[in-house]
């Protein structure tokens, strides 16, 4: 059973959230909140497989309650509720941490999906999203870093595909591994550059070169 917290102001857009999850069978709404911090405090009680996090709530807004629960529970997997795509704040919270976004209009079926694949662990960009967010973070930087000498090549490999915005499926079909082996070295890359989702690991493989400004994969990246 994936259990879920939703948190949104709107009281309708609770309820109709809760009744679609668990209308699936394999879902569990275990808290509601109607503000941020209250969000935090179901997130740190209930400790749910997904949190589903609108971003414009009253007194503590969604940003930074995103901040507040993965300073907590690094490994929480949170997915953006928002009304446009385009609103700048999903931007910061997919870079803080967040695993990706759904559109409050969007098909109920893609709702669906999403928490199951976040619940999993994977990415719910599109690579097109992937790369405005990857874009926006380097500007905001503007830095590069050495590439780190504790990853193995096979983990630079799959790092710099993560960072194309390839799936871990693709990633396997590409490498012609099973997928299970790809996820094994997307987690240890990521634990050994103290990441907290793909996004961030896609903005990594740019920084350090794995991935050019075309989004192609660099054959033999740069040591630092």
């Amino acid at each position: 059973m994936i259990r879920v917290v939703v948190a949104d102001d709107q009281a309708l857009v609770r309820a109709g959230v809760r009744m679609l999850l668990q209308a699936t069978g394999d879902m569990e709404v275990v808290g509601e909140a109607d503000d941020g911090a209250e969000a935090v405090r179901l997130a740190e009680h209930h400790r749910p497989d997904v949190v589903l996090m609108d971003l414009r709530m009253p007194r503590v807004d969604g940003l930074e309650a995103i901040k507040r629960i993965l300073a907590a529970q690094p490994a929480a997997k949170i997915v953006v509720l928002t009304t446009f795509a385009d609103d700048s704040n999903v931007y910061a919270a997919l870079r803080v941490g967040a695993l990706g976004f759904l559109v409050k209009d969007d098909e109920p079926e893609r709702m669906v999906d999403a928490v199951r694949r976040a619940a999993s662990g994977e990415q719910l960009l599109a690579p097109s999203v992937l790369r405005r967010v990857v874009e926006r973070a380097l500007a905001a930087e503007q830095q590069t870093t050495p590439t780190p000498a504790g990853l193995t090549e096979r983990e630079l490999e799959v790092l710099a595909l993560v960072g194309t915005g390839l799936s871990n499926a693709e990633i396997a079909d590409r490498l012609h591994v099973g997928v299970t082996t790809v996820k094994t070295h997307v987690g240890s890359a990521m634990e050994k550059l103290g990441l907290r989702n793909r996004i961030q690991a896609a903005v990594v493989a740019h920084r350090i070169g794995l991935v050019d400004a075309a989004f192609r994969p660099v054959r033999h990246p740069p040591r630092g």
